[in-house]
């Protein structure tokens, strides 16, 4: 037996699955054997002890007694903050907030709370680096659409770490390059549990570890604001650079992990994603990712029920990869997007790589772009419209140099809530629609379903598959069986059974 095939049985058991497992036909194990993913024991951080810090100020620390903090001095670079137990507050300014000093650290006794009472925004900000948060509860914060409470600056290098992040608005945390996020409880804040952007920059070296993210979006962006595509437990936006692995991400209203625009090399692995409303992982116009070992489980429910009471039988994934790939002129750990040794536990889809032939980044510009169409129908831009870094002269973000490997599918629709009728759920897809915007696009017609499906080098190969799976190639209303996707002119999942 292949030992890829012998590790797909291992994840089988881990998630509580029966499965008959196959022979691969084509022989040969993989080049490296994958790990084994995480398992189903749930990752909780909410409620434990562990979020509970020292009972006793350490040694040289700044004891801040509990009560109204307004008047407090909590600047001092280098300086160690106890909060004692008990709940903190900042005053009556909206805008009263902890500004850090550099190095600095803010550490909570058992049961310490710093609570903005629904009246302040924030609770620390400024452009201090090096700052450590660890042992507090964070809650009521009221920070306003995409700010956030924590960090709300984006400064480089601090450390969030066993804290409890809890019912504020906006997002919890915002990030800057260099942040730690290790063990914390993150739960039913308004907008985002994370939202990594930095104005104007990008942000490097990020670690998302060991943390619980549940509840999030409780104040519904995407009904408020149609199509702002600005919820779920975490968001990046131009990160090169982030490790999220062993966090428990369940029942967030809307993503769990969402990458959108221009990320790249991101490492997302051995975590539990159950539950959420929409998409487990959405990779959008970003680039060179590593998804491996991680189980998902009951997610996309809701989004894929929104799609088919409405008639649209569009390929909803729970890994949805859009507009995005593997680039090697990006430097990255890997220069493909890699999604393996995965367990798909009865989400509403699988994976799904599709590329808009409407999008690409000189579509928004106020004039027209210079189009030059070069070798093998590649267009290239010129203008000082232009996004280049790192998209250099190309006008498209690419769905290319997929490879969709050595997974474990597994699909009952009885185990769906509400069930589901054939052609909305448990697909896989590959597809582009019919380019038609703006006038002056090059990419009009069928050439970018052309190229994503036979000239981009994206590859489906010794998955193993059980229950109705359906395939959809080429463009979004072309169902395939099994035997035609693996078939010319497709010829995906070669060793897959």
């Amino acid at each position: 037996m292949a030992r890829h095939t012998a590790w797909i049985a291992l994840a089988a058991v881990a998630v509580g699955l029966s499965v008959a497992v196959a022979v691969d036909p084509a022989g040969g194990p993989p080049a490296a054997a994958p790990q084994a993913p995480a398992t189903e024991k749930a990752k909780k951080v909410c409620g434990t002890d562990g979020l509970d810090g020292p009972a006793k100020p350490p040694k040289g620390a700044t004891v801040v007694p509990a009560g109204d903090n307004a008047d407090f001095d909590f600047t001092q670079p280098g300086t160690t903050y106890w909060f004692a137990s008990g709940v903190h507050t900042l005053g009556d300014d909206e805008f009263a907030q902890i500004g850090p000093g550099d190095d600095a650290s803010y550490i909570g006794a058992p049961g310490a709370v710093l609570d903005g009472r629904k009246v302040n925004r924030y609770a620390f900000g400024g452009q201090a680096s090096g700052v450590t948060i660890k042992y507090l509860t964070v809650r009521n914060f009221v920070a306003p659409h995409n700010e956030g409470v924590v960090n709300h600056d984006s400064g480089d290098r601090w450390t969030i770490e066993h804290t409890t992040l809890i019912r504020n608005k906006g997002a919890a945390m915002m990030a800057g390059s260099g942040q730690r996020i290790v063990g914390n409880c993150v739960a039913h804040n308004g907008q985002y549990g994370l939202n990594a952007f930095q104005a104007g920059n990008k942000i490097t070296d990020l670690l998302v570890e060991g943390n619980e993210f549940t509840g999030n979006n409780t104040d519904d962006w995407e009904a408020r604001v149609d199509g702002c595509g600005c919820t779920g437990a975490m968001k990046f936006w131009s990160v090169d650079g982030a490790d999220i692995r062993d966090n428990w991400i369940h029942r967030n209203h809307g993503p769990g992990i969402w990458a959108d625009t221009n990320n790249n090399d991101f490492l997302i692995e051995d975590n539990l994603i159950e539950a959420n409303e929409s998409q487990a992982i959405f990779y959008e116009i970003s680039y060179n990712a590593t998804i491996r070992n991680n189980v998902l489980r009951h997610n996309t429910w809701q989004e894929g029920r929104t799609f088919a009471d409405e008639e649209d039988t569009f390929p909803v994934g729970t890994i949805y990869l859009s507009e995005a790939g593997g680039e090697p002129r990006v430097p990255a750990r890997t220069s493909v997007l890699e999604v393996t040794g995965n367990v798909f536990d009865n989400n509403w889809g699988g994976v799904v790589g599709w590329e808009n032939s409407d999008r690409f980044c000189g579509t928004n510009t106020t004039s027209e772009c210079t189009l030059l169409i070069g070798e093998n129908d590649g267009a290239r831009c010129s203008g000082t419209k232009i996004k280049r870094d790192p998209l250099y002269d190309d006008c498209r973000w690419k769905t290319q140099r997929l490879r969709i490997h050595d997974n474990l599918f597994v699909f009952d629709s009885d185990a769906v809530d509400g069930g589901c009728r054939p052609r909305y759920c448990a697909v896989q897809a590959l597809v582009a629609n019919v380019g038609t915007w703006p006038e002056w696009s090059p990419y009009q017609g069928r050439r970018v379903q052309q190229a994503l499906t036979f000239r981009q080098d994206n590859r489906w190969y010794d998955n193993r598959y059980r229950g109705a799976w359906q395939f959809v190639g080429y463009e979004p209303s072309r169902y395939l069986s099994f035997s035609q996707w693996r078939a010319a002119p497709y010829r995906q999942d070669a060793g897959s059974s």
